[in-house]
Order: C-alpha cells, then structure tokens, then sequence
C-alpha cells in the first residue's frame, strides 16, 4: 500500500501520469492478491463493461450510489484494465488495505472482464454493448461474446446482469445470466429504418438466418426478430419509453421500470448516451437505489473527459468526442452534421490502445460530412490514411489540412474556427490523450485524472 501510494503521488508531483495505472502495477507485483483483498470488505461492487458507454455509465453509476448515501470508490480516469482497477483501490484505501469507501464500482475491459469476474464478485454486472473494435487485441465480435458467455456462468445465483435488449448479440449471451436486467429504448422515433453499413451483427447466432429489423437506433442495435428460430428482442425491464435529443445540449429521457415513471434530462449528448442512462437505471434498479438518485445523479453528471466535454478557448468552444470504432465514429459524426461547425479537428493514432490496424476508417461514413461547409483538420500518427479516406469520400482538398503534430494541427483548427463557434474534436484514444494533454498545458482544461 505505502509503495503504490507512493508512486501515485510521485507521477502526479513530476506531471508524467495521473497515478492510474502504475500504483496497481507494483501493489501487484508485491502483493498479486492485491485486487482480491482490498476489495474484498466493498458491497456492493458494480462491475461496467462493454465496447462503448463505460466510463459514462459508470460514471453515472457511482454518482448515483454517493446519492443514496454510499462512499463509493471507482476508477473515474477510465483505466480498465487490471493495473488500472488495483490502482483505484490503491488510492481509495488506507496504508491497512481498508478501502475508505463501502461500494465499488468499476468499468472494466471487455476482454479483462472474465479473468476478474471471480476476484471482484459483482452484485450487479452492467453489459453496455458489443461493437467492432481493436481487430488486432479483440479480434471479432463473437470471440468477445463467447469468452463473456462462459464468464456469466460463473456468476453467483445472485449476481444481476443489465444488459441491452436492443443489442442482439449481447441479449443471447445474457440468456447465461442468473438474473437479467434487460434495457432498451422504445421510442421508435429515436431511430432509423435500416442497419447502417458499419453494424457488426446482421444474422442470428442461433440459426445464421439474417435478422428483420422494425429499428435501428446505433449500429446494429434496435428491435430485431429472426424469421426461422424466433429469437427476438427481449422485453426491457428499464425502458426509454419517450427520447427528446438536442444535439450537442443532450436530451431528454422518459424512464419506465415496474409501473413506476421518472423523466430525466440530460447534458450527454448523442442517442449513444440515451443507452449509457438506461445502462446505469437498469443498474440502479437491480441496486434497489430510488429513482431521486438516479436523476439527480444523471441531471448532475457532465460528460467525461473526451466523451463529449465542451471546453472554453480563447473566445471558441471546443467540443471534444472520442472515436474508436465505427459505431461511435458514426455517431459522434452525426452529432457533427446536426451542429453544422466550420472547423474539425480528426486525430487517429494506431497505438497499442487504439488497434494497431486502422482499416476501420473505411466502415465510417465520411460521406455523411460532405454536405458540410467546413475545413478539415488531420492529424496523428495516420493522418495521412485519414486525409485518403476523406479523399474517397469526396472531400474537397482545399478544404483539407493534414498536420501530424498534434499540438500544431489544434492552433491550425483554432484559427478555422470563427470567433463564438465551436471546433469539434475527434481524437482516437491515445490521441485524447495527448490532446487533453496539450489543453492542460496551455491552461484551456484540468489534467484528465483531475477532471
């Protein structure tokens, strides 16, 4: 404890970290039970996994539980992986291991997700999603999905698992829940009448017979059915039963569980964030918490470093979405098209945490953005592939900056954008990053361990 503690304060004192992964990578090394004690005296523990939506969900999660009264310890930076759990609990706990708090919630990575399952015991386990992401770690969808399909086996007979029904892939191996929450969305105003090009899963696992769908709110998640083996959507136990989206403002969400109604408002912005409050009602009502808790903490939650933080700079707004996939690059370009700015910022790098293949870039839809009257800004270690795929997509070159220094790409965007508009970011994971590095630097944002 004293050692990680100690490695904590230090990277935070020399600026070369926020402390949230190194401090559980040497308690580990000490002590490789680490995780098992020092979470061993936390309940309930609420463990949040999936491609998309974790750190927002749980985010809104433990905001919830410190409502309701409960200390609450949780890796807020975002760091899921096993270091990063440990390291939570490092810094939460006394130089004993007693965690100074009663409940733990934790986003978890979706491929961590079976090896800490039996350490950490959840008594409620929130499933967001499963999307294509980082081919080269994750391989496929259905590779995910099974490794998860054996994990919930091992569950307790008491262990909750909230999981979207809109998600097909994700509701069949929900089947292999002790208890499932299932949570979707409705209001079949919120979305389309056809999949998107990038959606991950279009055939039944069961049979391999295509699915029909009625909707199709994000990706391949909406109200689904298979034709020969009659799988179909399962009925949501939370439902979003009225969706009122104002862009970049947020939205409105009318809740439905067991007879009982709750209209929430929301500064989140995207329907992809209408997923992450379902995600955490269904997790506050497997909790037992009230629904007071849940909308104050969902009316009182901003977004997240990256994932949709709105910054102030200079006389601009900088609006900062995280992309890592088709599915949320879609989306976030969406959101991009309905404000209509003048000026982007797009950053892919092909680092370790961001997938080293970045072939993705293909299945987003780029062509939506041709429409706009804005200039372009590419950067990061494959700005050079991104401006080509911009290219393809009939992005006008005059309307094109390729600049791969990240720092010197955001003063070119800054100065594209007039004065009172709002310059849209679109960094991939390393790439959010550095940039929320450089804003920290020059004062515009808090360091993100802070934030």
């Amino acid at each position: 404890m004293a050692a990680g503690r100690a490695v904590a304060t230090l990277t935070r004192l020399l600026r070369v970290g926020g402390g949230t992964v190194l401090p559980g990578r040497v308690a580990r090394w000490l002590c490789p039970q680490a995780l098992e004690v020092l979470s061993s005296s936390l309940e309930p523990v609420v463990l949040v996994s999936g491609t998309n939506g974790k750190t927002t969900t749980a985010r809104l999660v433990a905001r919830a539980l410190e409502i309701a009264g409960l200390r609450t310890v949780h890796n807020r930076a975002g760091a899921n992986l096993h270091a990063g759990l440990l390291a939570s609990l490092v810094v939460a706990s006394d130089l004993r291991g007693r965690p100074r708090a009663q409940a733990g919630v934790f986003e978890v990575d979706e491929a961590t997700l079976p090896s800490v399952l039996p350490i950490l015991r959840p008594r409620v386990l929130v499933l967001t999603n499963l999307f294509r992401d980082q081919l080269d770690r994750y391989a496929e969808v259905e590779r995910v999905a099974e490794a998860w399909r054996h994990a919930l086996k091992r569950l307790p007979p008491s262990a909750a698992v909230c999981y979207p029904a809109d998600d097909p892939q994700v509701a069949e191996v929900a089947q292999q829940a002790p208890v499932g929450v299932p949570f979707g969305i409705e209001d079949a105003s919120a979305g389309r009448d056809t999949l998107e090009e990038a959606a991950d899963v279009r055939y039944c696992y069961r049979c391999g017979v295509p699915y029909r769908y009625t909707v199709a709110f994000l990706s391949h998640a909406g109200h689904y059915a298979c034709p020969v083996c009659g799988w179909a959507r399962p009925r949501p136990s939370v439902r979003a039963e009225e969706v009122q989206l104002r862009g970049a403002a947020g939205s409105g969400v009318r809740l439905a569980w067991d007879g009982e109604s709750v209209t929430v408002q929301t500064s989140l912005p995207g329907l992809y964030n209408v997923y992450n409050v379902l995600a955490a009602a269904a997790a506050c009502h497997a909790l037992g918490l009230p629904a007071r808790a849940l909308r104050e903490a969902v009316e009182s939650t901003r977004p997240a470093f990256g994932r949709g933080e709105r910054l102030a700079w200079d006389g601009v707004a900088v609006q900062i979405l995280l992309v890592k996939n088709p599915a949320g690059f879609n989306e976030a370009l969406r959101l991009v098209v309905l404000e209509r700015p003048r000026s982007l910022l797009v950053a892919i790098n092909d680092r370790t945490a961001d997938g080293k293949d970045p072939s993705w870039l293909w299945d987003v839809d780029f062509e939506g953005l041709c429409d706009l009257e804005a200039h372009v800004t590419a950067s990061g270690l494959r700005a050079e592939e991104l401006a080509l795929r911009l290219k393809y997509a009939g992005w006008p070159e005059e309307a094109l900056t390729v600049e791969r220094d990240l720092a010197r790409a955001l003063r070119i965007a800054r100065q594209r954008t007039p004065p009172g508009g709002v310059l849209f970011c679109l960094p991939t994971y390393t790439a959010l990053l550095e940039l929320r590095q450089i804003l920290s630097r020059w004062g515009v944002a808090p360091p993100f361990w802070e934030d």
